[in-house]
């Protein structure tokens, strides 16, 4: 039978290769059949070889929504009245944009230039026309010129001329002009390399190691604000307008569609309306992230709304604290919601389209225990013939509590995509809801609620990741079978994080065994973990943009989502001065000259953007690592025999005693010093405190050693054997410049050859609590 298909298709022009690949797509396979028949029907096999790329491209192009045309197209094509590929695409688009009208045949040939004949004339002087437009750059670069944009012209003043003849027809006029090809014609043209940008030459207001926010970056729009979301995304967010969902592929119509789509239009003006619809259950991770920046993004950048709709239909799990963790991430993002509602708010209406869904024969209870539901090849229920009068009894006996837990469920006759038959759409729980109350006994299930909560709340795009792809056909089942607005599902790629885990189950675990503090704790990655961290919300929208709208499920390194946080802070933190490791140095020759309060640039590349002071005395403290007694030649910081610059102090120091603790550790230098113009510039500059505040900071690191600590290949002992040991160090008498005195939390800071750093909320009056976001890019040739 393959054999034959290939044959039938090979009979059309299709190699056998070609054919052999074709048959491999079942619904290509049965256009493409269709197709032949209805050319043979109209003209006779031997016009195959003459259409046959035709036929071929209406079998492949050809949508759901107008496959009724397809009979039409091929007499069309059988008659020569539709020629080309362009005329085919014409009438394409024609039709699937006239899909609720009766068809206008003298509209519809003229859309696809039937009847338009190009003369060879015709194509010789729009050819010629283009070309003398082109003619200095053609004389310049002859044929290393690209003529692309020419042939684009030519069809835009002749549209239904002949490609092949267009194109021969410039080549020759093209050789005319220029005659035949030399030797550095035939040559392939050197690439321009980019001139070098120039290295910035190391200042003491810009240093090695230091972040320059003066830099250009992508992040910045033209208005010196971080891009936003839509923004950074521009053309890949493109879905279908509002009432035209009839366009995208797979959409299901039925024959009240268009009524429904333009009561639709005229409910909602045309606006886009998305939502976001979270199970109030647990704490948002960054996977949410990419769905709230999806669906707020969208309709932002539309002029449209977008819903907080909580999926609340399951009241053993949900708690008020998550209702409000989630709310307050959305707007820590960034968003506000057009309005918040519920799923339960739908309740009553929901159990009316249940009992209607019974009334037409697609729904039926079922006493199959939640045992012998699961998986994809369940036995087929006993009870799915059973009389409509019966389930209806039997649901309403569900409603008024005469059934127990697990004894029933209300199931759909549908089957889902990946083979799931009759999906239940009630099952029975005798909780409390934290919204109704004690009104509901049964409750609906997503596969039920969420298109149906979408068809009510008018929402234009249900941008979904993909693992609900297959629920899109019982999506749209379940709205046609009950003749109610059908929305459009849209899905793509969830962003997966590598080295963490996000399962609410996984994160209580990690919390009950102390591993982690809470849901916030910042080696998590939860929203709120990342706020606390310290992670701009920004970032984590340019995070989002940049994954895209990727249908491929991958997994982004962390590293990623730091590069974007770096980004962002570059630009936003102000500079500070901290020392995480204190040496204490007092400066025995202190000039009587130098001033006690030093006025310092909050970010030392733009100085426009002001400035905070310091103090300055004898005793100041630095790094630990900043002094070796004794060091290679790589290393260029302070040492017995090699002085070193103080940041913004405009002194150079040389070490004159070194005083060490009981166990030889050094725990303090005597050092002289001079003012840096009146002696050799020295090779590095460091950074300082004095009259420091003391403060305490945690350093982060990996939560988990593997990038996939879930899996059982790379870590068999379960993802709590794979914590990191390291991943939390505590400093609690690090140092910090008294510019960050009162700073509030969350207020974020780059402390200077450190890294970024924002306030905890465990920050008290009395001491300062820091957490390092993220480290500096660190310069790679630097010891």
């Amino acid at each position: 039978m393959a054999d034959n298909t290939v044959d039938l298709f090979v009979s059309i022009g299709l190699t056998e290769q070609k054919a052999k690949e074709t048959i491999k797509n079942v619904q290509v396979t049965e256009n493409l059949k269709q197709a032949i028949k209805l050319a043979d029907d109209h003209g006779g096999a031997s016009l195959r070889m003459d259409i046959g790329k035709l036929l071929y491209n209406v079998a492949t192009k050809l949508k759901p929504q107008i496959k009724n045309h397809m009979g039409l197209l091929i007499q069309y094509i059988s008659s020569k009245k539709i020629t080309s590929e362009d005329q085919l695409n014409a009438a394409l688009s024609y039709l699937l944009h006239h899909i609720d009208s009766e068809l206008d045949f003298k509209a519809f040939e003229e859309a696809c230039g039937v009847g338009v004949v190009v003369t060879p004339e015709d194509i010789e002087n729009a050819v010629e026309d283009v070309v003398k437009r082109h003619k200095d750059a053609l004389q310049s670069k002859r044929y290393h010129y690209n003529t692309g944009p020419m042939l684009g012209e030519i069809k835009s003043k002749i549209r239904w001329a002949d490609g092949k003849a267009v194109k021969h027809e410039l080549d020759m006029q093209i050789l005319d002009l220029l005659g035949p090809k030399t030797a550095a014609d035939l040559e392939k043209p050197q690439k321009q390399k980019a001139p070098k940008a120039s290295k910035p030459v190391p200042t003491k207001a810009n240093a090695p190691g230091q972040d320059d926010s003066s830099a250009t970056s992508d992040i910045l729009s033209s208005d010196g604000n971080v891009k936003g979301f839509a923004e950074v995304m521009g053309d890949a967010l493109k879905f279908h307008k509002p009432g035209e969902n009839y366009k995208t592929d797979g959409y299901v119509i039925v024959p009240t569609t268009m009524n429904s789509l333009k009561e639709h239009l005229k409910r909602t003006g045309g606006k886009v309306f998305t939502r976001f619809p979270p199970e109030p259950n647990g704490i948002l991770h960054i996977g949410h992230a990419k769905a709230i920046n999806f669906n707020f993004g969208y309709a932002r950048s539309t002029g449209g709304y977008c819903y907080l709709r909580y999926d609340d239909t399951n009241p053993e799990k949900e708690e008020e604290k998550f209702f409000v963790a989630i709310k307050d991430m959305i707007e820590w993002l960034g968003y506000k919601p057009y309005k918040i509602t519920h799923a339960s708010d739908n309740f009553d209406e929901l159990y009316d389209c249940a009992v209607q869904l019974i009334k037409k024969g697609h729904a039926y209870v079922c006493h199959m225990p939640a045992d012998a539901l699961k998986g994809f090849n369940a036995p087929d229920s006993p009870w799915r013939d059973r009389p409509i009068q019966e389930s209806l009894k039997l649901f309403e006996d569900m409603k008024a509590g005469k059934i127990g837990e697990g004894e029933a469920t209300l199931r759909m006759k549908t089957t889902l995509e990946e083979g799931k038959k009759d999906p239940v759409a009630y099952r029975i729980k005798f909780t409390p809801h934290h919204r109704t109350g004690d009104k509901w006994c049964i409750y609906p299930t997503y596969d039920f609620t969420h298109c149906l909560c979408d068809s009510i709340e008018d929402i234009t795009h249900s941008l979904c990741t993909k693992e609900f792809q297959s629920r899109r056909s019982s999506y749209y089942w379940l709205c046609n079978v009950l003749e109610r607005y059908c929305p459009v599902q849209w899905e793509y790629g969830r962003l997966n994080l590598g080295y963490t885990v996000v399962s609410k189950r996984k994160i209580g675990k990690l919390i009950t065994e102390g591993i982690v503090r809470d849901w916030d704790d910042p080696r998590l990655f939860t929203l709120t973990a990342l706020r606390r961290r310290g992670f701009p919300p920004e970032a984590v929208n340019y995070l989002t943009a940049k994954v895209g709208v990727t249908m491929a499920q991958t997994c982004t390194e962390p590293s990623m989502l730091e590069a974007c946080v770096r980004e962002i802070l570059n630009v936003k933190a102000k500079r500070a001065m901290a020392v995480l490791q204190p040496l204490k140095v007092v400066i025995s020759n202190m000039p009587s000259d130098t001033p006690l309060e030093l006025s310092v640039p909050n970010f030392p590349a733009d100085e426009t953007r002001g400035f905070h002071s310091i103090p300055f005395n004898k005793t100041i403290y630095i790094e630990q690592e900043d002094f070796k007694e004794s060091a290679d030649k790589s290393f260029f910081r302070l040492t017995k025999d090699n002085p070193v610059g103080l940041r913004y102090a405009g002194l150079v120091i040389a070490v004159e005693k070194v005083i060490k603790d009981s166990s030889g550790k050094t725990s303090e230098l005597h050092v002289t010093c001079k003012k840096a113009s009146e002696t050799e510039k020295p090779k590095a500059f460091i950074h300082w405190v004095a009259d420091p505040l003391i403060c305490e900071v945690r350093l982060y690191d990996r939560l988990f050693k593997h990038k996939f600590p879930e899996d059982s290949t790379e870590v068999p002992g379960g993802f709590l054997s794979d914590i990191n040991p390291d991943s939390l160090q505590v400093l609690r008498s690090a140092m910090v410049d008294r510019s960050v005195a009162g700073a509030e939390v969350y207020t974020k800071f780059q402390f200077e050859r450190n890294g970024y750093f924002s306030v905890d909320p465990d920050s008290t009056p009395q001491k300062l609590v820091f957490n390092r976001t993220v480290t500096l890019k660190e310069d790679p040739g630097k010891k």
